[in-house]
């Protein structure tokens, strides 16, 4: 049994940095070879074809069968992947590629961008405009600072969503890390989808909202660690106002309840403190209640902070598939 798990170490570490590089470099593939695309659209079928009744169960059954429509395409590159006659550079770009699908640092910080570069040419309906793609909150009446508070808000909460839980399942779970990375991202895309709280969605997604929690649960808490030396190494690289470096796990310890949900409050929480910001969504929480709203400059900042704690967290799993491969070689 042992011998399942000592996959060539070597192996999983060259598609752990190429994936990286290929994110970072080419960013994100055609909409049309997009794995996490196809998940999404599976999803919305079911979502399309869901019962009047009985919405609870069928929201449990469809989240199971797109969780191995998920496992089964991590699972059919893994197979091939282990075809005999296929070269070695080969079988390395093939899983490189599907695993770049399950994360996306690139894209993350070209949304917070985005919004920023509108806010310093003073352009605000044109920012919240860009901020409406990619929050679910109405962006119309924003002001800058709350526009501000919504794009670094959502910038951390998918540092988790989007680089740190997949890269996580990857590297904890040896030969079989693309499975997990792509359970998780199945996991993730169902609670985007359908995973709220309103009478629509209450019944059909409650069983992906409460497994994305549970799946979270761990990458959520250790992010605080990512965020707090990424801020570290983005004070060395950036000329931006200082950042504060206790603040994450200050700020985290203080305000990681604010929010309904058990694991959002963490990043959001640890890149306000570092930063020294206010963020706030209307009528639902607040989190660093001592300091003001964030303007243009923090976006920035918290981009640099958020990219830096990425590039951390790839290599240190990449040492730590190293760490498991020598214990489970040990044992």
């Amino acid at each position: 049994m042992i011998d399942l798990f000592l996959a060539d170490t070597d192996h999983l570490i060259s598609v752990l940095l190429l994936a990286t590089a290929f994110d970072l470099l080419i960013g994100e593939p055609p909409t049309s070879l997009h794995p996490v695309v196809w998940i999404g659209n599976l999803i919305a079928f079911f979502k399309r074809s869901a019962p009047a009744t009985h919405r609870k169960l069928y929201g449990v059954l469809f989240a199971l069968i797109v969780i191995l429509f998920a496992a089964s395409i991590a699972g059919a590159v893994l197979f091939i992947a282990d075809l005999p006659f296929l070269p070695g550079f080969v079988v390395l770009l093939i899983e490189a590629y599907f695993l770049k699908s399950t994360f996306a640092i690139r894209r993350l910080i070209e949304a917070g961008m985005e919004v920023n570069a509108e806010l310093v040419k003073g352009d605000l309906p044109s920012a919240r405009q860009k901020l409406s793609m990619y929050v679910s909150r109405n962006t119309s009446q924003l002001s800058e600072g709350q526009v501000s508070s919504s794009v670094i808000e959502t910038c951390s909460e998918n540092f988790v969503d989007g680089i740190l839980s997949p890269l996580f399942y990857y590297a904890i779970l040896g030969p079989y890390g693309l499975i997990g990375a792509y359970i998780f991202k199945a996991v993730s895309t169902l609670d985007s989808m359908v995973g709220y709280m309103d009478e629509k969605h209450r019944d059909l997604g409650y069983f992906s909202a409460k497994t994305d929690d549970v799946l979270n649960w761990i990458p959520a808490r250790i992010c605080v660690v990512y965020i707090t030396l990424g801020s570290v190494l983005a004070g060395m690289i950036s000329k931006g106002k200082r950042l504060d470096h206790g603040g994450a796990i200050r700020c985290a310890t203080s305000d990681c309840r604010s929010c309904s949900s058990p694991n959002s409050g963490y990043p959001m929480a640890a890149v306000a403190g570092v930063l020294g910001v206010r963020l706030e969504k209307p009528n639902t929480y607040v989190i660093g209640k001592d300091f003001s709203l964030p303007v243009a400059e923090d976006i920035k900042q918290a981009s640099v902070v958020i990219a830096a704690a990425s590039v951390l967290a790839v290599f240190s799993f990449a040492v730590l598939i190293y760490i498991i491969s020598v214990i489970i070689n040990y044992v």
